[in-house]
């Protein structure tokens, strides 16, 4: 059942970001690729092999079940992810209003529709 509610959940983010993609502002634009990133950080996270309550480091004594741990190497991942898309999000937003203070406007392709 958790398996569905998050592939339902990575269908929705990656549906809506694209939609917003494909609509003419520019600041729709912004929050479509933002959705997008979400969607495929939680892709990420979720292929990981999601374990509630397992240890992420393993014991020195005794060989180790790789089945009994979490992999750290997801959640690092999605971590430098999240962080890195923060700041291509601020950069993106502060083009967008350079670009609308130059054009005048805010459409993708710069001109309003007539």
């Amino acid at each position: 059942m958790n398996e569905v509610v998050v592939a339902c959940a990575i269908g929705v983010l990656t549906a809506s970001g694209v939609w917003l993609l494909l609509r003419p502002r520019t600041f729709q634009v912004a929050i479509g690729l933002s959705l997008l990133s979400y969607a495929v950080n939680l892709f990420i996270f979720a292929m990981g092999r999601l374990r509630i309550g397992a240890a992420p480091i393993v014991a020195a004594a005794g060989t180790p079940d790789p089945a009994a741990f979490a992999d750290p190497l997801p959640q690092a991942l999605v971590l430098t992810a999240i962080v890195i898309g923060f700041a291509t999000t601020a950069l993106l937003l502060v083009v967008l209003l350079a670009a609308r203070g130059l054009t005048g406007t805010d459409h993708v392709d710069g001109r309003e529709p007539e």
